[in-house]
């Protein structure tokens, strides 16, 4: 399955990168740190999976706007953040992100709900 990932932080970036390459079945296409980054590569390389960063230049609730706009197939929106806030939450899933984390404690959950994309999809 194939990532993108947005967030404006590069030691985020690198953690990411990292973790996910250990992924079997999941390959990250693209890596942006704003939201008008993360929306041309999501429109151009139509990944899979789309993780993005709440906080981020151009907002992540803007680009999850934006992510429904999409033409054709829209990745699955895994938003990854450091602002969990319920209020977040429930915004986020309203616009369309399927999962929601917390980036100080869910990260053994990202990887856990991203094995068991790849399983169901068969590739892992």
């Amino acid at each position: 399955m194939t990532v993108v990932f947005a967030d404006d932080t590069a030691i985020m970036r690198e953690r990411l990168t990292e973790l996910l390459s250990e992924i079997e079945g999941i390959e990250v296409v693209g890596k942006a740190g704003d939201a008008m980054e993360a929306e041309r590569l999501i429109r151009s390389l139509s990944p899979d999976i789309a993780i993005i960063d709440l906080r981020m230049p151009g907002g992540g609730l803007n680009l999850l706007k934006r992510i429904q706009e999409v033409e054709g197939r829209k990745p699955l929106v895994i938003v990854l953040t450091a602002y969990p806030f319920p209020q977040y939450r429930t915004r986020s899933l309203e616009l369309g992100a399927s999962y929601f984390f917390d980036k100080s404690h869910d990260m053994e959950r990202l990887v856990t709900t991203l094995r068991g994309l790849v399983a169901a999809q068969g590739g892992g």
